[in-house]
């Protein structure tokens, strides 16, 4: 698990984390960028400028920025991951403190699970934010989820040239996923963390996202994981009516 490091850089930490937003978010204004980051506009202005010299941004026509060349993703998301945000995040709060465990919001990109926001909970041993992170969706709860909710034959072009899945086993795991309506990661993509997810719809009733709960396998009960999915599938439905 990644903790925070004890002498943090703001200025290097501003530039990553205003990366990011680029990445996941699309075209910001450097007044959006500076809200976003808690700095000054000017000190925005900077940090901007800097990303579009290294290749990390670019300015549009309409003064905007977005990724530039180093950050494009190789497969895109059609998840409106900015709006996903806004609504999921103060609900992910709430299902913090109902449960006492971290929450991430994860949308599917081709064959990768994207964390794009973590609300995390304050014990002591907890699973760190991993807003940001890409990991193989096959591998992550968010990712299984999602995958269930696509066809077999979309399934198959995602990994059938892939040898290191085994894609009999996975159609049969997510066949799984769907009868039960929740998917459990327990120590897959890294030792010592479980996490169980359900999937986010849209008002129109498609699945754009998952939300998760991470914890350390440590606190990872069975017989907590009724009232888990229940409390998920409550958070899930609530930012569906939030996207209305």
């Amino acid at each position: 698990m990644k903790n925070a490091p004890p002498y943090p850089i703001a200025s290097v930490d501003h530039a990553l984390h205003l990366a990011l937003l680029l990445r996941q978010e699309g075209p910001l204004g450097v007044s959006d960028a500076a809200a976003r980051l808690g700095v000054s506009v000017s000190t925005a202005h900077r940090l901007l400028a800097m990303l579009v010299y290294r290749g990390f941004a670019e300015q549009r026509t309409d003064r905007r920025y977005e990724a530039g060349e180093v950050l494009r993703p190789a497969a895109a998301t059609l998840a409106p991951v900015a709006e996903l945000r806004r609504a999921a995040l103060p609900l992910m709060e709430r299902l913090v403190d109902r449960t006492g465990e971290s929450v991430n919001l994860i949308v599917l990109a081709g064959a990768e699970a994207r964390f794009v926001a973590t609300a995390e909970c304050d014990q002591v041993l907890r699973v760190g934010s991993r807003a940001g992170r890409v990991l193989p969706a096959h591998l992550t709860s968010g990712g299984k989820v999602l995958l269930a909710a696509l066809d077999q034959d979309q399934v198959t072009a995602l990994y059938a040239a892939d040898p290191g899945v085994d894609l009999p086993r996975l159609r049969r795991e997510l066949a799984l996923v769907r009868k039960r309506g929740f998917a459990i990661n327990d120590q897959k993509t890294e030792t010592g963390l479980t996490a169980v997810a359900t999937e986010v719809r849209d008002p129109d009733g498609t699945p754009v996202a998952a939300v998760a709960l991470a914890m350390p396998s440590a606190r990872f009960d069975q017989d907590h994981l009724p009232g888990w999915v229940a409390a998920l599938h409550g958070t899930a439905a609530a930012v569906t009516r939030a996207l209305g």
